[in-house]
C-alpha cells in the first residue's frame, strides 16, 4: 500500500486556488472520508478521493469546509485568521500558522 504525504498541516494558513477564500487547518485526511451523495453534490470539480482532504476553518466566516488537497495552495500574506471557533482549537498565531491548542493520541 502506498504511503500518501499531505501537503498542508494542521495550524497552516492556505487559500482556496477557486473560490479565493482563506482559511487554517484543522484536521487532515489522507483520503475522502465523506459520503458519496456529499461528493456527489458538493464536489463538482471531482478532485480525486485518494489524495489528502482538509477540513478548513474559514476566514471570516463561522462554517468549516472540507477541501480536497489540489484546490489549496499556502496563503503568502502571514495574516491571522478570524473564525469564531478559531481559540478553541489553536493558540498563538506565529508566521509559519497556528499553534494546536490541544494534542490528540
Amino acid at each position: 500500500m502506498r504511503s500518501l504525504q499531505a501537503k498542508f498541516h494542521i495550524g497552516q494558513v492556505i487559500r482556496h486556488r477557486l473560490f479565493n477564500y482563506r482559511g487554517v487547518v484543522l484536521d487532515v485526511d489522507a483520503m475522502f472520508l465523506g459520503s458519496d451523495a456529499w461528493y456527489d453534490q458538493v464536489a463538482r470539480s471531482r478532485p480525486p478521493k485518494d489524495k489528502p482532504w482538509y477540513r478548513v476553518l474559514v476566514h471570516e466566516a463561522e462554517h468549516q469546509t472540507y477541501v480536497a488537497e489540489r484546490n489549496l495552495e499556502p496563503d503568502p500574506s502571514g495574516d491571522p485568521i478570524r473564525h469564531p471557533l478559531l481559540t478553541a482549537f489553536f493558540t498563538d498565531h506565529e508566521d509559519a500558522g497556528y499553534r494546536l491548542r490541544f494534542r490528540h493520541n
